[in-house]
């Protein structure tokens, strides 16, 4: 199966994302990810994105659909994958379209992960991370024994700066102009299905369950 996680950040997608990949066994494409990887292995694309990232600027369309047909092309991605942050907008979705077309894949899924503004602060402003060793926490849904602790390493727990509401704020803003019109794109094309992502993470699993259980592929 061919598919596109959609949602605001805070929506959970990296999560089912991980809860799919293990029962499904559909490999996860992270846009991050990937162009770290990128960067590792001195790919061409790779060397291109390495310069925005040192001087501290966006990655460019171009480069990043570079490294996401470098990625599409291997193997492991034949049967299957979830691209998660990638396409941002209508530009990159309108090039990913004309790749999957050049390299004879066609997608089956755009997964919309739809979730309140409010709540999607709510939770942001709530994540920490273990400043050594990276370890994620939630102070409302899995707090630190310690709030300034890590459980693991006793490192320091910290709110990392992109977590504070005003940036959480600017984010939405950003999505709400540049990714949320993905979804009527989708939406035309007879592929989109809406999870709404409220509940337990069990709980939004359970949704993402049936929606791929009526897809036939």
């Amino acid at each position: 199966m061919f598919m596109v996680l959609l949602g605001p950040p805070g929506a959970g997608k990296g999560t089912q994302a991980k809860k799919i990949e293990e029962q499904y066994n559909i490999p996860q494409i992270s846009t991050g990810d990937i162009i770290r990887l990128a960067i590792q292995s001195k790919s061409e694309w790779g060397k291109k994105a390495e310069e925005y990232v040192r001087s501290g600027e966006l990655v460019p369309d171009e480069v990043v659909i570079g490294i996401i047909q470098e990625r599409l092309t291997q193997n492991t991605y034949r049967n299957g994958f979830m691209l998660d942050g990638f396409p941002r907008n209508l530009e990159q979705a309108e090039a990913l379209s004309q790749l999957l077309k050049e390299i004879g894949i066609q997608l089956n899924l755009v997964l919309y992960f739809d979730v309140d503004r409010e709540e999607v602060i709510e939770r942001l402003s709530a994540r920490r991370i273990c400043e050594k060793c990276q370890t994620p926490y939630n102070m409302v849904s899995k707090p630190p024994k310690n709030d300034k602790i890590c459980d693991i390493c006793q490192g320091r727990v910290i709110q990392r700066p992109d977590d504070r509401p005003e940036v959480i704020m600017n984010r939405l803003n950003t999505y709400e102009q540049q990714t949320k019109p993905l979804v009527d794109y989708y939406r035309s094309q007879g592929i989109l299905k809406i999870v709404v992502s409220k509940g337990s993470i069990d709980d939004v699993f359970q949704q993402v369950q049936k929606v791929l259980g009526t897809i036939s592929v």
